[in-house]
């Protein structure tokens, strides 16, 4: 079931959300202040959310920028209901990675409208990046005797240009969304926005891709242990390295190495 999480300090008008959401068969959270709101969405993971800029202890736009900076929610949909709805509010709601704006007194019809553009056009985006690491992350295709150039994990995107370029340059390095946007000249919030605008994905989704493609050759072409391969492709702690993996592909580095040496020598008996 869908989970959307309303932060809203008003209690009438949060519960009047809540209920409205509830009632087209969302599983709905509520939250009166920003501190919760940030607790709640790290914690219950909503598909999307909903909330005001005038809160206690944590405005909208502070909120929102924690969110864009932490991995388990910068790909959340946000929809700002406020207001404040100057041109200069939603410039910086934008900027911050905002999602889209509706204005108070608004209807539950028209939250409910915003709410489906949004979705759907989240799904579009993942259901992209999918089909994107279907064609490149292919284990056991035909070819696997050969070397794949793991830098084929990067879409080809004159925007994301040099962010790709960066990564690519030091994913074996303990990189953060703070050093690429650094690097690229931009503040961690918008470079957030943006990738995920452009791909559906974070900025350590794509550290982490590269650095297990990596480790795909590694784990094919050499003899080194697990652990070695983890520390070669930039991870401190081989928990993390096998946590990803099993993510990714659904069985550990040791079971993908032995799947994929049997396969190839299974096929070098095979006729040509």
């Amino acid at each position: 079931m869908t989970k959307i999480l309303v932060i809203e300090n008003v209690a009438a008008t949060r519960n009047f959300f809540l209920e409205g959401i509830k009632a087209k068969g969302f599983q709905t959270i509520g939250a009166d202040n920003g501190v919760i709101g940030v607790h709640l969405a790290q914690k219950e993971l909503p598909d999307l959310i909903i909330s005001a800029i005038m809160l206690p202890k944590l405005d909208g736009y502070s909120l929102l920028r924690v969110l864009r900076q932490n991995p388990t929610t910068a790909i959340i949909p946000l929809i700002f209901v406020t207001a404040k709805a100057t041109r200069d509010d939603i410039r910086k709601g934008m900027e911050l990675g905002v999602d889209d704006y509706l204005t108070k007194p608004c209807t539950v019809d028209e939250l409910l409208k915003a709410i489906a553009a949004r979705l759907k056009r989240q799904a579009t985006l993942q259901q992209c990046y999918s089909a994107q690491c279907q064609l490149i992350a292919e284990p056991l295709s035909a070819d696997i005797k050969k070397s794949s150039d793991p830098k084929s994990v990067f879409l080809s995107n004159p925007k994301l240009s040099e962010v790709f370029r960066f990564i690519e340059t030091n994913f074996h390095r303990a990189i953060t969304l703070a050093d690429v946007a650094q690097a690229v000249g931009y503040s961690p919030a918008y470079l957030t926005n943006l990738m995920r605008r452009q791909t559906g994905q974070t900025v350590q989704s794509w550290i982490i891709q590269r650095r297990i493609e990596a480790a795909h050759s590694l784990l094919l072409e050499t003899s080194e242990s697990v652990e070695e391969i983890a520390a070669k492709v930039g991870y401190k702690c081989p928990v993390n390295f096998f946590r990803q993996f099993r993510q990714h592909y659904g069985t550990t580095p040791h079971a993908w190495r032995k799947e994929c040496r049997s396969y190839i020598a299974l096929s070098s008996l095979s006729p040509e």
